[in-house]
């Protein structure tokens, strides 16, 4: 690890337009410094600037929630009102570490860490990502573990994280804080695709802070976090659903989805989402909505089996959360 200058922010505007990079649980930044992908002069610590409640949020009616950049993974997870209203949250962030990372995790930090791609991590490779123009070498490698959609002719890396896709099918927003104000940007657009500067991995700008992340009100649905990966204890997912569904009167009245393990971020398809309002829970249409989130999905030899896997874990994730019995739809 290369020396590096460290200070210490109090509050969050020391933080905001601070000269350095900002480091609160730590635990990719310090991986990616030890490694030499990640080289910074300064770091800036932020564990002491608050932004660590849970809080009512909903302009004043407290039907939301919002959740401080420094609340630890750990304490999200058990919180009683996200595992009583959005369990989706909860069993996401059980799902995405081991009790010791989420103890130190911030809400802030693992929505901005960064993909586990073994090219980027790789300093003898060509990557994009890492070292801009010099390529990618995931593309005719070992790509087991890359996008299936979304992806360019620069990057096929994926977002690792779990939390973010239960956020963005829960329609979260991230609370952005800058020298010019304070934004706010939903869960499922704060991650970039790569096109042609996967070196950018969020719409975050130099200088920004996250703030917060805010759920909207409940939505009264039944909540399912669906995680498929190599190891049960711990791994980064091949694929993921996260997946709240309403269902009323034998038919669908509301569908939120969003996909891991595929993309550069989590995936979200409203349009697809909606195939499934009005619609009896059954293998058609959960079948059709798989085939519309999917369509333009494309492997690149070692991942081709995720499309078909992608299709199956939906399918069987929508059947989880409407208790309907597909066996044989997939």
């Amino acid at each position: 690890m290369r020396a590096f200058a460290y200070a210490r922010a109090a509050t969050p505007s020391d933080a905001i337009g601070a000269d350095g990079r900002l480091i609160a649980g730590g635990t990719n930044l310090l991986d990616l410094m030890k490694l030499e992908i990640e080289t910074p002069d300064r770091l800036i610590d932020v564990n002491h600037i608050g932004l660590d409640e849970i809080a009512p949020d909903g302009d004043g009616n407290g039907d939301g929630l919002r959740i401080g950049a420094m609340v630890r993974n750990a304490d999200l997870a058990a919180d009683d009102r996200v595992r009583r209203d959005w369990p989706l949250l909860s069993r996401a962030l059980l799902a995405g570490a081991s009790g010791q990372i989420r103890n130190r995790a911030t809400t802030g930090g693992n929505l901005m860490q960064r993909t586990r791609c073994p090219y980027f991590y790789d300093l003898a490779a060509a990557c994009n990502k890492r070292d801009p123009g010099t390529g990618c070498d995931a593309l005719a490698g070992r790509n087991r573990n890359h996008a299936i959609l979304g992806a360019s002719d620069h990057c096929i890396a994926t977002y690792p994280g779990d939390m973010a896709v239960a956020l963005a099918a829960l329609d979260a927003v991230v609370e952005i804080e800058g020298a010019a104000g304070t934004r706010r940007v939903p869960v499922a657009a704060f991650h970039r695709l790569p096109g042609d500067t996967p070196q950018r991995d969020t719409v975050l700008e130099p200088g920004e802070l996250i703030r917060a992340v805010t759920l909207p009100a409940p939505t009264g649905g039944r909540q399912v976090y669906r995680k498929v990966r190599d190891r049960r204890s711990y791994a980064f997912a091949l694929v993921s659903v996260a997946a709240d569904v309403t269902v009323a009167d034998g038919a669908i009245t509301r569908a939120a989805l969003a996909l891991g393990g595929v993309a550069h971020r989590p995936w979200r398809d409203p349009d697809a989402d909606a195939l499934l309002v009005g619609r009896a829970p059954d293998g058609a249409a959960f079948a059709a909505v798989a085939d519309a989130i999917l369509r333009g999905a494309r492997g690149h030899g070692d991942n081709d089996f995720k499309i078909p896997l992608a299709r199956r874990t939906l399918i069987a994730a929508l059947a989880e959360a409407t208790g309907t019995d597909v066996r044989t739809a997939a």
